[in-house]
């Protein structure tokens, strides 16, 4: 008996998901970020924002990068504080909250054209929210009477982003919802086996097998991009790989900055569990029908189906299908410890 359990425990499947894990950890991602945001005394009042759940809970994982716009392009801390300010009609620029003469708005997008062009290792950026050279969304524009009018993103983050489109990106306060958080970090983890795959050099069959493994995550984000990519992929024959794998990379990362919903998970749920169909006993199918259906109206979150399926994978390994179903980065887009999928 515990010879059988002995060579169960070392399958094929318990080795593959091991090896996978071990790949996804084996260095740490780098991340751009925010200086403030890793407790960084640069603040126009020479104070931070640390974000603990950089410095405290993601250190382990994740090598940050830190960059402060205003103080690279020669402001001193302490400062004036800065704001975006409409000087004409539809000119915004940043400008000292005093001193409106001051205006930086040139050094700080030229430094995001520099930074993108030269952080090419980063898979992806934090930025600090409501700033007016670091904020992604709604930082407040003023009149020259000192009146808001609108709101827009910050310099620096502008022009970084128009810089490097395809970049996951997210501001340090949105972070803080579980569907945000678990999203930016999909994108992150798959964005750095994209840049691995670059440095290796794309071919027909390494961008053939990238996708075969991202099929079920685009299925449930988006189920026209799903027919799209594979459409686009159906015959690389006399093709540019480079132009297709351009095309690939915008449309994914397009379809997948898009938080998906309960409804579009559960019908991925449900597609894995169609490939057990001839496997499992009727009380089986019936407990992980019943968890799918918990999990689409809000009763349990997603690591719940997710954790069933995977283990009905690992015992029925004469499913049909089971070996492409497991290679499948949906079921474990990221380390598990990262615990993400806990509450959505």
């Amino acid at each position: 008996m515990n010879k059988k359990k002995q060579a169960q425990s070392s399958s094929p499947r318990d080795i593959q998901a091991r090896t996978t894990t071990n790949a996804n950890i084996e260095s740490k991602i780098k991340i751009g970020i925010s200086g403030c945001l890793l407790g960084r005394e640069v603040r126009f009042n020479g104070g931070h924002k640390r974000f603990r759940l950089c410095t405290d809970d993601w250190a382990d994982v994740f090598e940050f990068v830190p960059v402060c716009p205003e103080v690279e392009i020669g402001l001193p801390t302490p400062r004036e504080p800065i704001r975006l300010m409409e000087t004409s009609p539809g000119q915004i620029d940043v400008v000292n909250v005093t001193d409106t003469t001051q205006v930086h708005t040139v050094q700080l997008r030229a430094l995001g054209l520099e930074k993108a062009k030269v952080m090419t290792d980063i898979s992806g950026f934090i930025f600090t929210p409501k700033s007016p050279s670091c904020g992604l969304y709604g930082v407040k524009v003023y009149l020259k009477n000192g009146h808001p009018n609108g709101s827009r993103g910050g310099a620096f983050a502008e022009s970084f982003r128009k810089a490097n489109p395809l970049l996951p990106v997210e501001e340090s306060g949105r972070l803080n919802d579980p569907g945000l958080r678990e999203n930016f970090m999909m994108r992150v983890f798959l964005y750095a086996k994209w840049q691995r795959l670059q440095q290796d050099g794309i071919s027909a069959k390494s961008l053939l097998a990238f996708h075969s493994k991202e099929k079920l995550l685009v299925m449930a984000h988006c189920l026209v991009t799903y027919k799209k990519l594979g459409r686009l992929l159906a015959d690389l024959r006399d093709k540019d790989v480079d132009s297709v794998a351009d095309t690939y990379i915008h449309c994914l990362m397009l379809a997948l900055s898009r938080p998906t919903t309960r409804a579009r998970n559960a019908n991925a749920l449900s597609h894995i569990q169609g490939y057990l169909k001839r496997s499992l006993g009727g009380y089986e199918k019936q407990a992980l029908a019943g968890i799918i259906d918990d999990y689409r109206c809000g009763r349990v979150p997603i690591v719940v189906p997710m954790t069933m399926l995977q283990h009905l994978l690992q015992k029925h390994e004469d499913a049909r299908g089971g070996d492409y179903i497991l290679s499948q980065s949906y079921l474990q887009p990221y380390p598990n410890d990262l615990g993400l999928r806990n509450a959505i």
